[in-house]
């Protein structure tokens, strides 16, 4: 193989993602940056081979990532948009399924920290089972996390009159007392709606504050160090990484989000930014964006009633 072979793929790829898959401009034109850069190293290193890439050859191109001192975050994206384009290369019968594979191989995410892969976190949520004496809040809990992308204290700072189970959002209080509406995906909703029905512990009559969604089991609010610890316990049982933190799947929601095609504004707003002038610099998306936007690129997004979600939509490993 060629590298002019290669940078035709990506042509054909981003033809196909444009014409065939009916994505928008921005989301052709993210992946196709993602995919010049691995052109790039290609080129660099005369990887030749690509339709048949090894767990040695994507170690050495993560290599170079970290080496142009890229985020975590984006590392995991570029992963991703390869991981889209071996897709691809499959259908055309230009790579077989072991290209795909190794792109969802353990070994090579485990490479990239503080961003867990879609497969990942998956393995993360199904951890509490339903043996666990807190088995409903801690699923609750664990969804909400990463179907909000919030902060650890603005989960457990949840109250019951912000969540809205029947319209799919929540209220969220970040940093200043800001406040911002989130979407839920529709595993989320059924986990704390379940949660709420049969699971949650019902706060002192002496306690006259606003009730929190998360509580213990003498009904007082979750701290953020309980969370933490919540979050370790899952991960150890999951086999993954000890340095996983209720921060990590924060990352991981605006990764997946991002990789799978949202705009940054989008993202910006779903996070809650820090910085009220970076902010301002954003323009404002209403809540049915959001709530389009997250529904269409967050891997557990809330889907139609009569559509069966598609296996990976996000394109994660």
């Amino acid at each position: 193989m060629s590298l002019a072979e290669l940078q035709s793929d990506i042509g054909a790829f981003r033809h196909y993602l444009q014409s065939e898959r009916g994505m928008a401009d921005n989301t052709v034109q993210a992946y196709g940056r993602d995919l010049a850069r691995f052109a790039t190293w290609a080129a660099v290193v005369r990887y030749h081979e690509y339709t048949a890439p090894t767990l040695r050859d994507l170690a050495r191109y993560l290599a170079f990532l970290h080496d142009e001192q890229l985020a975590p975050p984006s590392i995991a994206r570029h992963l991703v948009s390869l991981k889209m384009f071996y897709r691809f290369l499959r259908l055309e019968e230009r790579a077989d399924a072991a290209a795909v594979d190794l792109l969802g191989s353990p070994k090579l995410w485990e490479r990239v920290p503080q961003v867990l892969s879609p497969t990942a976190v998956e393995e993360l949520l199904n951890a509490p089972q339903p043996g666990d004496r807190f088995f409903l809040r801690d699923r609750a809990v664990l969804e909400t996390l990463y179907a909000t992308g919030c902060r650890a204290s603005e989960v457990v700072g949840l109250k019951v009159a912000d969540v809205y189970l029947d319209a799919a959002f929540c209220k969220c209080t970040g940093k200043g007392s800001k406040q911002r509406v989130v979407p839920l995906g529709r595993p989320a909703v059924a986990a704390i709606r379940a949660y709420l029905a049969e699971g949650r512990t019902v706060a002192p009559a002496a306690d006259t504050g606003p009730a929190n969604v998360f509580v213990s089991k003498s009904g007082r609010p979750l701290t953020r160090i309980f969370l933490w610890a919540l979050v370790k316990k899952y991960c150890k049982r999951a086999g993954l990484p000890a340095t996983v933190s209720p921060h990590t799947l924060r990352h991981s929601f605006a990764t997946h989000v991002l990789a799978g095609g949202a705009d940054l504004r989008t993202v910006q707003e779903l996070l809650g930014h820090a910085s009220i002038q970076t902010t301002q610099h954003y323009t404002h998306v209403d809540r049915d964006r959001l709530k389009a936007m997250h529904r269409l690129f967050h891997p557990r997004g809330q889907k139609p009633a009569d559509t069966d979600p598609k296996p990976d939509a996000a394109a994660g490993p």
